[in-house]
């Protein structure tokens, strides 16, 4: 009876060494394939997600801009037309 408790702490002993092993076999194992995924992802030519957002917001920022030289362009043609109207109204009319 004395030898059943020592073979349980053996057992346990290995179990323990064993999760241990799994462990490091696991760990080992999703470097590889994280470093393996990278490689394919590199080969691919592929854009990583915080380089996509940062473009994403250079052109949300070039659109905004563009947006405002849009409005600022029919602005100076609305006034470009007003002033063109003047200029022909104190010419006498429209020449024709």
């Amino acid at each position: 009876m004395a030898d059943r408790p020592r073979f349980f702490d053996d057992l346990a002993g290995l179990a323990g060494n064993a999760f241990s092993a799994v462990t490091g076999a696991r760990e080992e194992l999703h470097a590889i394939v994280r470093t393996r995924v990278d490689e394919i992802l590199n080969s691919l030519d592929l854009v990583r997600r915080d380089e996509f957002d940062a473009v994403q917001e250079m052109a949300t920022r070039a659109r905004m801009a563009q947006e405002a030289t849009e409005q600022r362009l029919a602005e100076i043609e609305s006034r470009l037309s007003a002033v063109e109207e003047l200029a022909t109204e104190e010419k006498g009319g429209p020449q024709g």
